[in-house]
C-alpha cells in the first residue's frame, strides 16, 4: 500500500510561486513502479494534470504549465515538490500527488483511475 500525503501553504498571493511537497511512504519513488505525478481540481472544473517525474528523476510537464512548472524530488526523504510559478486566482484548486503506473500525460477522468493518492491540498490564490 502506497500512502501520498501533500503540505505546503493554503494560501498564495498572486504572482508569488505555489510550492508544495508530497511525501511518499510504502515504496521508494526511485522505483519503476510509479510515474509521481501532480494534478489539480479548480472548482466545479475536472482534473489538471500538471507534470509527473519518474523514477530517474526526470520530470515531463504539460504543455499547458510547461513554462511555469517545475517539479523535483529529494530522494533522501522520499518525496517530490511542485512549484507554480507567477499564480493567479484562476490557480486556486485543490492539489494532489498521485501515483500512476500509467504514467499518463493528460488527467484521468476520476481521481479514482489512479493507482494512489493523497488527499488533497486546498490552495486557494488572493487577488
Amino acid at each position: 500500500q502506497v500512502h501520498l500525503q501533500e503540505s505546503g501553504p493554503g494560501l498564495v498571493n498572486t504572482s508569488q510561486t505555489l510550492s508544495l511537497t508530497c511525501s511518499v511512504s510504502g515504496d521508494s519513488i526511485t522505483t519503476k513502479s510509479f510515474y509521481w505525478s501532480w494534478i489539480r481540481q479548480p472548482p466545479g472544473k475536472g482534473l489538471d494534470w500538471l507534470g509527473y517525474i519518474n523514477y530517474l528523476g526526470h520530470p515531463y510537464y504539460s504543455p499547458s504549465f510547461r513554462s511555469r512548472t517545475s517539479i523535483s524530488r529529494d530522494t533522501s526523504k522520499n518525496q517530490f515538490t511542485l512549484q507554480l510559478r507567477s499564480v493567479t486566482p484562476e490557480d486556486t484548486a485543490v492539489y494532489y500527488c498521485v501515483a500512476d503506473s500509467m504514467g499518463r500525460t493528460i488527467a484521468a477522468n476520476r481521481l479514482e483511475e489512479y493507482d494512489y493518492w493523497g488527499q488533497g491540498t486546498q490552495v486557494t490564490v488572493s487577488s
